[in-house]
């Protein structure tokens, strides 16, 4: 039933709450699942090339923009910046590839804790691309955050691993999409958007796909694929739901949970746990990142549903 105008404004507050509650619980849950996701997706690198990982991952989301498509008709790929959309399609597969690529050789919560440095890199895109008006005090939790992210990767104290580079610029092109996504927001729907990004990656990734392709041989292998594959499509559902029914600027900090999922099969799965520097660096990652998040809020200017309806 929809709320008519007499009704009382605590019950139209208790409804927005109730949305907000069940978002939340939507988002929390899509992020568990996408950290099942990126487990699973460590334990293959070491068995096939991250080409081949990636492509598996983005597949299942296919199958369902295929379904939609079905429902909704050609008018899904409706788009008035198709090259826009493209690019964001290519954007998702850089920002997998280097993701993926990196998590074989570093521990799963450092690689999370470092991709957190991607809403400070989307404030100095929006100030110089966007021409978006930034203030002293996001500038000083840009520098913070990058500090937080200094901490973590502690380059020339000879403990960084050259693929913490890899997830730097996975975190640049998760950045650019964001980037990207504000400009189609205002235009185009965000399962539009979702069909651009699945038909897109899936396409790119097929090119290079038969140079790389390696048959699963055991049924560890297929669960392990099948697994990563549902686990990212449901996931990106859940995303997408959560936004439907709750606000962005209150959903968008459950991201940071990745970083207790990272840390908990970290332990479980790969005996790695995060060590003291990491996870200082990763509080001040997101103590800053929530501080952007919240400048967000009270200046009204609420985050597209389409920058965190997509592929991670």
């Amino acid at each position: 039933m929809t709320t008519t105008p007499s009704a009382p404004l605590s019950s139209q507050v208790a409804s927005t709450r109730i949305d907000n509650i069940r978002g939340v619980g939507l988002m929390a849950l899509a992020f568990a699942l996408f950290s099942v996701c990126d487990m699973q997706a460590k334990l293959l690198t070491g068995e096939f090339h991250p080409i081949q990982i990636v492509w598996t991952r983005q597949l299942a989301l296919l199958v369902g923009v295929i379904v939609a498509l079905g429902v909704h008709g050609p008018g899904l790929f409706r788009s008035t910046h198709p090259a826009l959309q493209v690019v964001r399609g290519l954007l998702v597969v850089g920002s997998a590839a280097c993701f993926i690529s990196a998590i074989r050789f570093v521990p799963l919560a450092d690689a999370v804790a470092v991709t957190f440095i991607a809403p400070f890199i989307v404030t100095v895109l929006s100030a110089r691309v966007l021409g978006e008006h930034v203030g002293w005090q996001r500038w000083m939790a840009v520098a913070v955050g990058f500090l937080g992210a200094l901490i973590v990767i502690r380059p020339g104290m000879g403990v960084m691993h050259p693929a913490m580079l890899l997830i730097v610029v996975a975190a640049t092109c998760f950045a650019l999409r964001q980037v990207v996504s504000r400009r189609l927001a205002a235009s185009d729907r965000t399962l539009t958007t979702v069909a651009y990004t699945a038909t897109v990656s899936v396409a790119t990734l097929s090119l290079p796909l038969f140079l790389f392709w390696q048959a699963p041989e055991t049924s560890r292998q297929w669960a392990l694929l099948g697994g990563m594959a549902l686990t990212a499509a449901l996931g990106e559902l859940l995303v997408i739901r959560a936004l439907e029914i709750g606000q962005a600027v209150v959903v968008a900090p459950i991201h940071y949970s990745l970083m207790i999922w990272a840390t908990f099969w970290g332990w479980l799965i790969f005996d790695d746990l995060p060590d003291g520097w990491t996870v200082t660096g990763a509080a001040v990652i997101m103590a800053t990142g929530l501080y952007i998040l919240r400048s967000e809020r009270s200046g009204k200017r609420p985050l597209p549903s389409s920058e965190l309806a997509s592929e991670r």
